[in-house]
């Protein structure tokens, strides 16, 4: 019986093989990060956005299209868990654990407080204690940062969602964690904020499942999305298939002999993995 491995290498990342009951189940500290492929061509390019990728404790694979590429070619990956469906799931599981105290950062002006109110109707308490949408720029600004450190520290809060896209959202967590010694639970969310609030839809579960959200998506914002889904994004299929080929390269080991493993043929239903490289916990300052 072959072994059902615990994370699988999509090109320079290696994202946790579970399901959302085995990550709830399981999720009780730690930092959570959800790629896409627009996550994934970053990663190819930003050195700072890579290293914080690996201080992550949870990087759940947030692509369909990414989940059927990964099961054509032959790897057991279990799902995918969309940073939009793990929050209300996230909710619904503590929906009756008092010690579960949420603070939302992220969206638009007063929509991560419409977020906090619809969250708490649903959970019939107080789950989400306070909220803040930050200004366009707040992650450059020291005094807004040290404002919501305090606002944050203040709430009580020990779970901390952030939604600002990335890879704003993941940097400002790897920066600022620290400083929010309350907080044992940190994910980083994207757009979650904005459908909890009801701002923005998400398609049928049909048009989910058939991993055809992004185009939704991109119908609902073409002036925002057509240059990230038809420009920019495109080069991961390469990549894949590089991956595929066994001649992939990470871009930030530069050892000659350095590979991110080819995946096997359908028949042999796995990833094969060499010696993952070691990388050690840094802070995101000594980056710059």
């Amino acid at each position: 019986m072959k072994t059902i491995p615990e994370k699988i290498s999509v090109l320079n990342i290696r994202v946790n093989n579970l399901t959302m009951d085995e990550l709830l189940s399981k999720l009780d500290q730690g930092m959570v990060v959800t790629p896409n492929i627009d996550h994934f061509i970053k990663l190819q390019k930003d050195k700072i956005f890579y290293h914080t990728y690996q201080q992550a404790d949870y990087t759940l694979l947030d692509s369909r299209v990414v989940y059927y590429m990964l099961r054509l070619f032959g790897c057991p990956i279990k799902g995918v868990i969309p940073g939009s469906d793990l929050l209300p799931a996230f909710c619904r599981y503590h929906r009756d654990n008092p010690d579960i105290k949420i603070f939302l950062l992220g969206s638009m002006n007063g929509i991560a407080h419409q977020a906090m109110t619809r969250i708490n109707e649903k959970a019939k308490r107080a789950m989400v204690v306070d909220a803040c949408s930050p200004s366009r720029g707040f992650d450059t600004q020291k005094a807004e940062c040290r404002s919501i450190v305090e606002k944050i520290n203040r709430s009580g809060a020990n779970v901390l969602v952030v939604g600002v896209g990335a890879p704003k959202q993941e940097l400002w967590l790897a920066k600022h964690l620290p400083e929010t010694p309350n907080i044992k639970i940190a994910m980083a969310l994207g757009a979650t904020i904005d459908f909890e609030a009801g701002f923005r839809r998400r398609p049928h579960r049909y048009i989910q499942k058939v991993g055809m959200e992004w185009f939704f998506r991109f119908l609902s914002e073409p002036g925002r999305l057509w240059k990230r889904y038809f420009v920019d994004d495109v080069p991961f299929f390469w990549l894949f298939l590089k991956q595929r080929a066994g001649v992939y390269r990470n871009p930030f080991d530069h050892s000659a002999l350095a590979r991110t493993n080819k995946m096997t043929n359908p028949g042999n239903s796995e990833i094969k993995t060499s010696k993952p490289v070691e990388h050690k916990k840094i802070k995101i300052q000594d980056l710059h």
